[in-house]
């Protein structure tokens, strides 16, 4: 007992303290374990084309046919932190741990769960237009998952960043990170077409959303900066309504005649006086439970 305790928190404080890639990896993780059970639930039931499958498809997955995706739009988020397989899991997290703890040493939290978030869209909206525009893609209907767009645009905003950067590929050969990012964009475009079970547009689309993810970063034209801005107007737009609220409740209450306090006052002394009676008198187990709550109370405020 006293290590699963231990674990759970070991996996709380990775989550508060250890970085937007260790949450972002967290998340993943958990959604995966998530899936799995569902799966083994219905192999188990022999219910794999039941409710619980249909469920995981509609819910966890991206459907790249529009028709399709028009009823289902929240697949184009949670299919990028949805992993059917182990070893598509763990490719995607540790590439994204590698690359996103190089993004935080150069950028902040925020900039990374941005490019996570948008630059996995941005796939995700490529591979729906692929899909409608090229014959060879139509008439299937594909569903894509994983984090590998989002991941791709983590990487390809550090290689367009730090474009001589080099990284020790296998712990053994030096390779400057631009030209690493190449090889992955070259074999994502020769590779489109191909029935490999891989979703290539996504990647691509990650990719490109991840170059220009990094275009005026110093500036206020730039695209997460702008995402940014516009959030933090919204939370502090809601922030202000609710301090104002709270002001307004604040002052409300504050305007109380002098009788009326006085009135309130006197009323709530003689409920008091009343319980204390009442004690002397049979013992304070004779109370009521409001009774007992309302003079716990009263000694709080006083």
């Amino acid at each position: 007992m006293q290590s699963n305790q231990n674990l759970i928190d070991s996996l709380k404080n990775a989550y508060r303290y250890g970085g937007m890639t260790i949450r972002l990896i967290l998340i993943n993780v958990v959604v995966f374990l998530f899936i799995q059970i569902i799966e083994v639930s219905s192999r188990l039931l022999l219910a794999q084309d039941s409710l619980l499958s249909k469920f995981l498809s509609s819910v966890f997955t991206l459907n790249t046919q529009l028709s399709e995706f028009v009823w289902m739009p929240w697949g184009i988020v949670t299919s990028i932190f949805s992993h059917f397989t182990l070893w598509h899991l763990l490719l995607n997290m540790l590439f994204l741990y590698f690359s996103g703890r190089m993004f935080e040493q150069l950028f902040d939290s925020k900039r990374l769960w941005f490019t996570y978030l948008f630059g996995g869209v941005a796939g995700g909206i490529l591979e729906i237009i692929a899909h409608a525009i090229f014959p060879a893609l139509q008439g299937s209907n594909v569903v894509i998952v994983g984090a590998s767009g989002s991941v791709m645009a983590i990487f390809m905003g550090l290689a367009f960043y730090r474009p001589n950067l080099t990284v020790s590929l296998f712990g053994v050969f030096p390779i400057r990170l631009i030209f690493l990012a190449g090889f992955f964009l070259v074999s994502d475009l020769i590779s489109l077409g191909l029935n490999d079970g891989v979703a290539h547009f996504a990647h691509i689309g990650g990719a490109l959303f991840g170059a220009l993810s990094i275009r005026n970063i110093h500036s206020s034209k730039n695209i997460i900066t702008k995402v940014q801005n516009f959030i933090d107007k919204i939370v502090k737009s809601f922030a202000n309504r609710s301090t104002k609220k709270q002001s307004t409740n604040r002052s409300n209450s504050r305007m109380k005649t002098d009788e009326e306090y006085n009135l309130e006052a006197k009323k709530k002394q003689m409920k008091i006086d009343a319980i204390l009676d009442k004690i002397s008198k049979s013992g304070y187990e004779s109370l009521t439970r409001q009774e007992k709550d309302f003079l716990f109370n009263q000694s709080k405020n006083g």
